[in-house]
């Protein structure tokens, strides 16, 4: 098990060494019991960041389903799940070559990350709102920087071009799939039946 400090070091080490940072949490080889765990657990903090988020701010821009924290906690967990998958299916079928369970572990610990800068973020908006919003478009860049460094290392591509490819690739399956969760979850808080 890893101490604070132990975790502190591989937060910065995933900033400066992306791809040093994923072959340690690859060794880690923690089971997907806990990884699965894991994730349904960021995802709920991430949905209670958001609620609070709604509360503070003017939540009638948002879709009526992102305004209620346990369908948005469905959403976002829904695309995590659909994420692990499309990165580590569509990576196989471009030639790499790796295991779901590193693919799982790599994706947890960046979401672990993305919901520790949203915290700060979330209480740097009373400061600065506008830096918050730099901030946070800067966050999402690194963050599509780290998931390039760590699905080739996870997947084991020669370069982090195959990398982006699987992205891509990925990105048109989990939209498929967000579209099929999304109608489904939709229909399911107007009342209407799933399978109408």
């Amino acid at each position: 098990m890893m101490n604070q400090d132990a975790l502190k070091n591989l937060a910065l080490e995933t900033i400066q060494s992306p791809r040093t940072a994923a072959q340690k949490i690859m060794s880690m080889n923690l089971s997907r019991d806990v990884l699965w765990s894991g994730l349904v657990l960021v995802a709920c903090l991430n949905s209670i960041i958001t609620g609070l988020s709604l509360l503070l701010g003017d939540a009638s821009v948002l879709p009526t389903l992102l305004r209620n924290p346990v369908l948005f906690f469905a959403i976002f967990a829904g695309i995590q799940v659909l994420s692990v998958h499309a990165f580590y299916w569509t990576g196989l079928a471009i030639g790499g070559k790796g295991d779901l369970g590193d693919v799982l572990a790599l994706l947890v610990w960046l979401q672990v990350l993305q919901l520790v800068a949203q915290g700060i973020l979330f209480f740097l908006v009373f400061v600065s709102p506008g830096l918050t919003e730099i901030l946070a478009m800067g966050v999402s860049v690194f963050a599509l920087w780290i998931t390039v460094n760590f699905l080739t290392e996870a997947l084991n591509f020669p370069s982090l071009l195959h990398a982006v490819g699987a992205m891509v690739l990925a990105a048109v399956g989990i939209a498929f799939g967000l579209m099929i969760l999304v109608g489904l979850i939709g229909l399911g808080a107007m009342g209407v039946p799933a399978n109408v």
